[in-house]
């Protein structure tokens, strides 16, 4: 026991002890153990104290626990103390606490069963693993993928990933995954899809090779090892499968709680399905096979559907419907034979009842007899050497046999859907190497384990012997490597027990010679095993109670096997009549080809190489022999061989192992068994490595890594300049035993447990640091407390001593002045006294009462500032609430908006560009506003009419009112007259009675009426009051109504600008998302146009090299192809149309000579009308010049050319769809003849042909409608002026193209054009005639222009003699005259507009001419010059005399003078460049196939080749040629397609065109002549819009290849940046010394530290301003390099995110500070180049808050609030992943805790985000090209020399 031993069992140490239940538990020592103690005092975990006891022999101490910083480590290499223990903790806290499944153990992946569904196998996630390098991200089953796929491309050695693991623990996923990895990454070859078809096989496999049982729901009943190939590029070509020890016996016996294999419940789950009713089956619990387990349904399973996805792969993978249906006949027929039963007729035979409708289903599915069949399953036939019985057989022999029966015909029909999925996945291309995928059964112990455990474990021996030889290796090649001595390792041989099974008189050599024996039986072969192995070997044990069972001694434990049913199932036997009546079936061929296959598997496959009959009689007996003895080949035999080819497979590959553990047996999510998992680990050999690991140098660390995390170890003197002799120095002082440590080249290797002697000699040295930096700060401050005490109570002692000696001084003043005045004035001094003493006393209530108030004015502003503050506070939560909500309405209103939105999308994408609608928009509101507005008129009237009725009524009651008073007045008169005549008719006496009587009753009346007055006044008021009332009331309704209308028409306004914003922000959304989508189409279909090239120079290499005796083809072809010009397309279609001849002449001639004859008709159509057009063109551009009328017509023709086009295509591409159909029905007729099959090459090539001859017909047809249309409009203008010159034109030949609907009217067509030509030519003689007058006129007029010439040179003479100055005067003064006599001579010669017309062109013919001329003299000139220079050059070498050298600068002087007329010309210069036809292709290839940036963009104007290119085409426009127009950007964007596909890895080639792209497009905006692209022009380039095309289409293509070469840009900037941000961002340590590098293991990670090769943050800025400086140059636009700029950030933010996602040992404090100070300086980069407005930092939002997360706290309910609302640009994913992968680097941080990360899960809960966890790298923003005009003048543009553009001509 060794000094550090003894150090490190000390007080507080911790360790392992044994555990009953959890297997290892925790402990820490009490106390320090001294050597001899026979006990330690340990304390558990829960604070139980226990004493444990040491072995009094061994006196081995328990095992040391890692310190925490380990804990959780990726790779259990890395932890310092490796045993058992650590191994199980360090697995159950990732997996429990992190979540983690995967995990490290050197060179072997731990996966754990999390029986939950993870977000970690993604398309994002194999993105971030692939080109990573195996120790740099977390462990995943892709990283093993990854490194499999590099290591073959690297190594070009076959690979192999080896998984195993018990069932239940995930073998069958992790191989699927990696095999889905493998697909995505390495893509395939061609059309074939084989990723999809290798995928495809996995259902197929699943569903007849797993079965459910009750450790797994989808458990692989069988060993399979998947061989995936690839081509010389590492892309899938292919794979092939081979499976081992399928479980037959699982197809006529499962367990409780278990199934049979899947396809039968999915069959007995879709019986309801039309086409799988003849099968007549039902239920699964109808059948015995599948009822026995008592389990048919899976939960979360759905066999229907699961039936489905077999089928659509077996579809893939080529097997048709028909097969597929045999398929289910031979299982549903197995499923109806284990139904049939079997009845005892005695003892020795059996019967089946006649007419049992299982087995009358059976035969009929298979097709056999019914009676053969029953006979034979209660029969067997027994031979003799002379003679052959049948024997009836008992009962239960007969289930037996009824059951082999079905085992062999589903083993034989397994065996063939595995030689087709083979055949499916096989390839003809050439192979370069392959990575096999072994998924395995994994080690097994049952409580009953019979011959099929024995043969797993028998495999697993020899997987575990090849693994443990492997790990050695590399151990063994490591020492070596770094040059270390090292000692033979010792570690566990399994030889012996190999050799106990394998071996001569092994266990598989004593079954089969028991199995030859006629009456061998299982109790004689167990003796036979005790007798041989019981006492020889050690391995081979006999258990006490049982002498039918034997124990081996495995690897991972004992294992006690069952000798029942050995023999039987190591025989395999069967029936043979039982097969002979299935191999007889005739209505079933499928059945009968399985057995036939059987057959050709056990026979020979080679044929005899003689011809003769002597040669095949000989062979016939030892093929005969042969095969019998292949067929009594033992099952044993054939898995021991078939195992031994594996192993030699495994050992000519590098091995890759994945072990997979299962962590409980009750599929619980992550829930940890530790017991159980204890024996896997022991079992699969992870233990084994480690134990191998710890037995040498497990701990391994680079000089530069040792020395960064212990430095602080060292002294300041024993830093050296040489890291490795420091390292050796300090590490020689540190541990004394040289043994515990070794010196490598490049590492430093440690023994078991030194790692964590140095961190605790770290810890301590930095505790002691800690301590003192403590002690020092402590003692500072009480120091600085005591000084300031010591200052205070000084002050204060001063300032009380001199209080007290003033006090003093004056009590004795006051005391002599007492003394003094006393004897004279006491009364005075006593009152001085007393009211000094008042005045005190007031002095004393005033202050104190100041002191109350200022307290009281105290608190009281504080009530008032707690009140201000609570206000804000309560008005800040209350905001925070309003805002929460509102943003929740407006999330719902944003909702329900958008799925309105989105049912109106169509019909708003149709209406968002139309004008129309939007007046529509505009109409609907005025109507709207008109009605609101009539509606109030209406209500105003009626408000008037109430108002008027109102007034009626009031003046109606005043009147009736004024007439009863009036009423009133005159009954009373009429009263008085009454009474008075009553008086006189009367007599006094009666007349008084009765007047009196008379008087009491008008009385009476009187009060009558004055009360009804008085209720009718009252009434009257009521009423009046009441329409008061309702006068108010329509008031206040009127009011109302006004403030609702104003209100409405308010809500109505703000709800229409509400509604119009969001629709305005919602079609802005859209119109990002459709611009983000039509881009991504731009970028598939720019993918799908180069994959067709690719494929297209593949058919042409395939052809070329299959048909070596093809004829050649033009040469012109190639050349044109290789500048991709536009005649490329018809010589492709040529040689297309060629090659379909020479290829399909033999499949279907009929068809290929109608097409070829009908494309001679066309061809020759094409020519003659190509003749008739050359001859009438110049006569008809001509004749659309002169008059307005007849261009308008032009275009009318165009337009019609159109419509006819249309049709005519519509009409042609129906024929030819409908040959092509008729074609592949008569190709697919041929099928069974095998050379026209689909699929097959012929086949192939017969499709490209037909392809190629449809485009070949579709140009053709193109082409005569171009000319049919240009003839038709060539006709209407002939006519029309034939017209004016009153010449009729007949009308019979007009034809209506637009009717012409096959190729017989195309002729009759035709033939009409001819009779049309016939007469034209008529009209074509007159006109020749007139031309011929035009000729002779033209070439007076030639004469006439030469002697004007020699004029003119004499002229010249003559000004060469005068001044510089005067010549130039003389020379304009001369033009000026010349060019006015000529205009007034054509003024008053023509006066009529048309001659005045032709004299303008002849005019401007002349000018072109002399202006040609002139650039001819221009272009002497500069040659005589440079051969000036030359001879003067040569002269003054020479040394000629001085006569000779005045005669040259005569010469020098001279030739520059001529150049004068130069800037006179220029100023007439139109900005516009001529070129020839012939040289188009000479043009764009000196300007774009052979121009190098570099050059371009460091001497010449920015967006030169852009200028120069619009100024070409302004030409083609000026001179209206459209075809010339045409093809020239026709060739420009084809060759910027070619040089980018070229050189689409050069960042300057890319930026370089898209710039000139932009400025292109630019260009035809700018000049198009719209006025929205006119604003900013100057007159002059006004003046050079287009004026003949509208090249709008043409500007949309051109922004589609600039927004292909933009997201070109981006990949290519993705590519270079891609290998700098992980190293710059994330490992650099940009702040030396904060981070520290932790101990890592076998898997090693990138190093954090610097190296030499190392990209820094430093070299992403360089390569960021080199992007940058690149675009500047070449004339980007700002905001294109602002969009260009985000994207690079982006890319940066997402890759570095996901990196720090997918790396524990990057989740730490101090990475996020070496993150958040990287980002800074991002920023500040930003600032530097004026681009913080481009949005470039908010696109590293996520990963500023991430490195924030990192390092803020994580504890209190109050961190997890804060990290909540401060990592809202992070998923929710994202933060719980960042935090489970927290680690800290140094003891003093702390992990985050479980409750804390559900704390966060439960607070972010609500939000609704994706659940994906990396961000998508791919995403390439939307990118526009906002309108930038060029201030640069076109005719101001000078062509540099370098460019080779001489053959342009400036016009």
């Amino acid at each position: 026991m060794n000094q550090e031993l003894y150090y490190m069992f000390v007080k507080l140490a911790r360790v392992w002890i044994p555990d009953a239940e959890e297997v290892w538990k925790s402990a820490a020592l009490t106390k320090n153990y001294e050597d001899g103690d026979g006990s330690l005092q340990l304390a558990l975990e829960d604070g139980t104290n226990l004493e444990h006891k040491l072995d009094p022999k061994t006196k081995n101490l328990p095992y040391l626990r890692n310190p925490d910083i380990l804990v959780g480590e990726n790779d259990l290499t890395a932890l310092s103390y490796l045993h058992e223990p650590a191994v199980l903790h360090n697995l159950k806290v990732r997996f429990i606490d992190s979540k983690l499944i995967y995990t490290y153990c050197g060179i072997v992946l731990v996966a754990i069963n999390p029986y939950e569904s993870l977000p970690i196998y993604g398309s994002d996630i194999i993105n971030a693993y692939s080109g990573q390098n195996m120790g740099d991200m977390d462990p995943h089953i892709f990283a093993v993928a990854e490194e499999a796929y590099k290591q073959m491309a690297r190594d070009e050695r076959n690979q192999s990933i080896i998984v195993s693991g018990e069932s239940g623990a995930g073998k069958t996923v992790s191989a699927k995954y990696a095999m889905r990895y493998f697909a995505t990454v390495s893509g395939t070859t061609s059309e074939a899809n084989v990723e999809q078809k290798v995928l495809a096989s996995n259902p197929i496999m699943e569903a007849i090779g797993n079965a459910k049982t009750t450790r797994n729901d989808n458990s692989s009943r069988f060993g399979k090892y998947i061989e995936i190939g690839f081509d010389p590029r590492y892309r899938i070509i292919g794979a092939n499968m081979r499976t081992y020890l399928l479980e037959k016996s699982r197809v006529v016996f499962q367990a409780d709680e278990e199934r049979n294999y899947h396809i039968f419940y999915q069959l007995c789950a879709s019986a309801h399905l039309p086409e799988l009713k003849d099968l007549r089956l039902g239920s699964a619990n109808d059948f015995l096979y599948t009822r026995q387990g008592r389990s048919p349904v899976i939960e979360g399973v759905d066999d229907t559907k699961e039936l489905s996805t077999t089928r659509h792969a077996f579809t893939l993978l080529g097997v048709n419907e028909s097969y597929q249906m045999g398929l289910f006949q031979v299982l549903a027929a197995i499923l109806h034979l284990g139904n049939v039963e079997v009845k005892d007729r005695d003892s020795d035979s059996s019967v089946i009842p006649p007419n049992n409708s299982h087995l009358t289903a059976f035969c009929e599915l298979v097709g056999v007899s019914y009676q053969d069949m029953s006979h034979w399953l209660c029969h067997r036939k027994l031979r003799t050497a002379t003679e052959t019985y049948i024997k009836t057989v008992p009962r239960l022999q007969a289930v037996n046999s009824r059951d082999a029966l079905a085992k062999h015909v589903y083993a034989k029909l397994f065996s063939w859907i595995v030689e087709h999925v083979n055949k499916a996945l096989v390839t003809n291309i050439k192979q370069r190497s392959f990575i096999g995928v072994l998924d395995i059964y994994g080690f097994e112990t049952f409580e009953i384990n019979s011959f099929e455990q024995f043969c797993i474990n028998y495999a697993n021996e020899k997987l575990q012997q090849q693994f443990n030889m492997h790990v050695f290796k590399l151990e063994q090649e490591e020492y070596m490597r770094e040059e270390i001595p090292w000692t033979l390792i010792d570690f566990y041989d399994n030889q012996p027990c190999i050799n106990l099974i394998e071996a001569k008189m092994g266990v598989l050599d004593l079954l089969d010679e028991e199995c030859k024996m006629p009456k061998g039986s299982d109790e004689s072969w167990a003796q036979k095993l005790y007798n041989t192995h019981l006492k020889t070997c050690s391995l081979f044990q006999k258990p006490r109670l049982s002498n039918r069972a034997f124990i081996i001694q495995h690897f991972a434990d004992k294992v006690e096997y069952q000798c029942e049913g050995f023999l039987e199932k190591n025989k395999d036997t069967v029936n043979e009549e039982q097969i002979n009546v299935l191999k007889a079936s005739k209505k079933f061929p499928l059945l009968v080809e399985l057995f036939q296959d059987g057959e050709k598997a056990v026979s020979p496959t080679g044929q005899p190489q003689g011809a003769g009959g002597r040669t095949r009689l000989s062979v016939k007996p030892d093929k005969g022999r042969t095969s019998s003895r292949e067929h009594k080949k033992t099952v044993g035999c054939q898995f021991r061989n078939s195992l031994q080819m594996l192993m030699d497979t495994l050992n000519a590959t590098t091995p890759h192992y994945v072990r997979c553990i299962k962590p409980n047996d009750f599929k619980l999510a992550f829930s940890f068994d530790p017991m159980r998992a204890v024996q896997q680990l022991r079992a699969c050999g992870v233990l084994e490595t480690i134990r191998i690991s710890a037995a040498g140098f497990p701990s391994r660390w680079t000089y530069q890594e040792f020395y960064s995390r212990y430095r602080v170890l060292m002294k300041q003197k024993d830093v050296l300049q040489d890291k490795r002799l420091t390292c050796r120095n300090v590490l020689e002082f540190l541990v004394q035993d040289q043994d515990k440590y070794q010196f490598g080249k490049t590492k430093i290797f440690f023994r078991a447990g030194q790692v964590a002697y140095l961190e605790k000699l770290r810890s301590d040295k930095l505790r002691v640091a800690c301590v003192r930096i403590q002690k020092t700060i402590r003692c500072w401050l009480a120091r600085k407390k005591f000084l300031r005490q010591r200052r205070s109570a000084i002050t204060i002692q001063r300032f009380t001593r001199g209080f007290q000696a003033r006090c003093l001084a004056k009590f004795m003043r006051r005391t002599s002045a007492a003394t003094t005045i006393q004897k004279y004035q006491r009364m005075c001094v006593a009152r001085r006294r007393y009211r000094q003493k008042q005045a005190a006393a007031l002095a004393m209530q005033t202050i104190l009462r100041a002191y109350m108030a200022r307290q009281k004015y105290r608190a009281l502003l504080r009530e008032s500032k707690a009140v201000v503050i609570q206000k804000h506070a309560r008005g800040l939560l209350a905001r925070r609430r309003f805002k929460r909500c509102l943003r929740a309405i407006v999330y719902l209103q944003c909702c329900l908006r958008r799925m309105r939105a989105r049912w109106e999308l169509k019909k708003l994408k149709i209406e968002a560009r139309s004008v129309e609608h939007f007046k529509k928009l505009n109409i609907g509101m005025e109507n709207k506003i008109m009605q609101l507005q009539r509606r109030i008129d209406e209500q105003n009237n009626n408000h008037r009419a109430t108002v008027d009725k109102l007034a009626t009524l009031e003046a109606g009651h005043a009147a009736d009112s004024e007439r009863m008073r009036v009423e009133v007045t005159r009954l009373r008169g009429v009263e008085e007259d009454a009474r008075n005549n009553a008086n006189r008719a009367n007599s006094l006496q009666g007349e008084l009675e009765r007047l009196k009587k008379e008087l009491a009753t008008t009385q009476k009346e009187k009060k009558t009426i004055e009360d009804w007055a008085t209720k009718y006044r009252d009434e009257m008021e009521k009423m009046v009051s009441e329409l008061k009332s309702q006068n108010g009331l329509l008031k206040s309704e009127k009011d109302d109504l006004n403030r609702m209308i104003q209100e409405q028409r308010q809500q109505m306004t703000e709800q229409m600008a509400r509604a119009i914003a969001e629709e305005t922000q919602q079609l802005e959304t859209d119109l990002n998302e459709e611009r983000s989508r039509y881009q991504n189409l731009l970028t598939e279909h720019l993918r799908l146009e180069e994959k067709h090239d690719d494929l297209k120079e593949e058919m042409a290499l395939s052809s070329n090299t299959s048909r070596p005796g093809h004829r050649r083809t033009d040469s012109t072809h190639s050349s044109n192809e290789s500048e991709y010009t536009y005649n490329s397309e018809y010589a492709e279609a040529d040689e297309g149309s060629r090659v379909s001849e020479d290829s399909g002449r033999g499949m279907d001639t009929n068809l290929t000579l109608k097409l070829q004859k009908r494309l001679g008709e066309l061809e020759q159509d094409k020519q003659q009308l190509r003749d008739e057009l050359e001859n009438k063109e110049e006569l008809f551009q001509r004749a659309r010049a002169r008059d307005d009328v007849e261009h308008k017509k032009a275009r009318g023709a165009e337009l019609e050319y159109e419509s006819l086009k249309r049709q005519e295509l519509e009409s042609e591409n129906k024929k030819l769809k409908h040959n092509l159909a008729e074609m592949r029905q008569s190709l697919l007729g041929n099928q069974a003849t095998g050379a026209g099959a689909p699929g097959s090459p012929a086949y192939k090539v017969l499709l490209d042909q037909l392809n190629s001859s449809s485009e070949e017909l579709d140009v053709r047809k193109e082409e005569v409608l171009i000319l049919r249309s240009q003839l038709v409009s060539q006709k209407e203008a002939t006519h029309h002026k034939d017209e004016k010159e009153t010449m009729t034109e007949p009308t019979h030949h007009v034809v209506d193209v637009s009717k012409l609907k096959d190729t017989d009217e195309i002729k009759q067509a035709y033939v009409g054009l001819k009779d049309t030509n016939r007469l034209l030519e008529s009209q074509l003689q007159a006109q020749r005639r007139s031309y011929d007058n035009e000729t002779e006129g033209l070439r007076s007029e030639l004469q006439n222009v030469k002697e004007e010439n020699n004029r003119q040179q004499q002229l010249l003479a003559q000004n060469l003699q005068l001044p510089p100055e005067a010549r130039i005067e003389a020379s304009l003064q001369h033009e000026i005259t010349r060019l006015t006599n000529e205009n007034l001579e054509i003024l008053t010669d023509n006066q009529d507009p048309t001659a005045s017309r032709e004299a303008r062109v002849t005019i401007l013919r002349r000018m072109v001419d002399l202006m040609e001329q002139l650039e001819k003299q221009d272009k002497t000139i500069r040659k005589l010059k440079k051969q000036l220079k030359v001879y003067s050059k040569r002269i003054g070498e020479m040394g000629v005399g001085q006569t000779e050298g005045q005669t040259s600068p005569g010469q020098m002087v001279d030739e520059p003078v001529r150049a004068v007329s130069i800037p006179r010309r220029e100023k007439d210069f139109q900005g516009m460049l001529e070129y020839k036809r012939q040289d188009e292709l000479k043009l764009v290839k000196n300007l774009i196939l052979e121009l190098k940036p570099r050059g371009v963009a460091v001497n010449l104007i920015p967006g030169l080749p852009a200028y120069i290119l619009f100024m070409c085409l302004r030409h083609a426009d000026y001179v209206n040629d459209d075809e010339k127009v045409r093809t020239l950007l026709a060739s420009t964007i084809n060759c910027i397609k070619k040089i980018l596909k070229k050189r689409g890895d050069d960042f300057e080639t890319v930026s370089f065109w898209l710039a000139n792209t932009c400025r292109f497009l630019h260009c035809l905006k700018q000049y198009s002549g719209d006025e929205v692209f006119m604003k900013h022009n100057s007159a002059r380039q006004n003046e050079h819009c287009l004026s003949n095309f509208d090249l709008a289409e043409y500007r949309q293509v051109i922004s589609d290849l600039a927004i292909q070469i933009y997201q070109q840009l981006i990949k290519c900037m993705e590519n270079i940046l891609q290998a700098m941000i992980v190293s710059g961002m994330l490992e650099h340590e940009t702040i030396q010394g904060v981070s520290g590098v932790k101990p890592t293991g076998l898997r090693k990670r990138t190093s954090s530290i610097a190296d030499e090769g190392m990209y820094t943050l430093e070299s992403i800025l360089r390569q960021l301003g080199a992007f940058h400086s690149t675009m500047c140059q070449h004339g980007t636009d700002p905001e294109l390099i602002k969009q260009v700029v985000k994207q690079q950030f982006y890319i940066i933010g997402a890759v570095t995110l996901n990196n720090l996602l997918l790396r524990k040992d990057m989740c730490s404090w101090s990475k996020g500070m070496q993150i958040r100070y990287n980002v800074s300086q991002l920023e500040e980069w930003l600032r530097d180049k004026n681009l913080m407005a481009c949005g470039a930092k908010e696109t590293l939002e996520p990963l500023i808050q991430a490195a924030q997360l990192l390092q803020v706290k994580k504890k209190t309910d109050e961190d997890a609030e804060a990290i909540c609302s401060m990592c809202h640009a992070l998923t929710t994913a994202q933060i719980v992943k960042v935090l489970n992968l927290y680690t800290p680097v140094n003891e003093f941080e702390e992990r985050v805790s479980v409750s804390f990360i559900r704390t966060i899960q439960t607070r972010l809960r609500g939000r609704c985000e994706s659940p994906q966890l990396l961000m998508d790298t791919k995403v390439i923003y939307p990118v526009t090209f906002p309108f930038n005009p060029s201030a640069l003048a076109l005719e101001t543009i000078q062509i540099p020399s370098s460019l080779n553009l001489g053959f342009l001509v400036r016009v």
